[in-house]
């Protein structure tokens, strides 16, 4: 009744006249034997994904060079 109707466990557990520990326990192991399927990736999301490792790459590489930058500066006004 849970994982069909996504009722909270307490309510299923009420109406059962369970312990809810216990039917949140069975739930737990239901869900571990039958997991959510993956998404399928799209070729969209493999180009956004590499879009967005591109501009990782290019972020990281900037904030080096603004950190080599500031440590310079900070070291000339002394």
């Amino acid at each position: 009744m849970v994982v069909q109707t996504g009722q909270p466990i307490a309510q299923v557990a009420r109406d059962l006249g369970i312990n809810e520990g216990t039917l949140g326990n069975w739930v737990h192991l239901w869900k571990q034997d039958h997991p959510d399927p993956e998404p399928e990736v799209t070729e969209f999301d493999r180009a956004r994904m590499a879009r967005i490792e591109a501009e990782n790459r290019k972020l990281r590489m900037e904030n080096e060079f603004l950190k080599k930058a500031a440590a310079f500066f900070a070291r000339t006004q002394d």
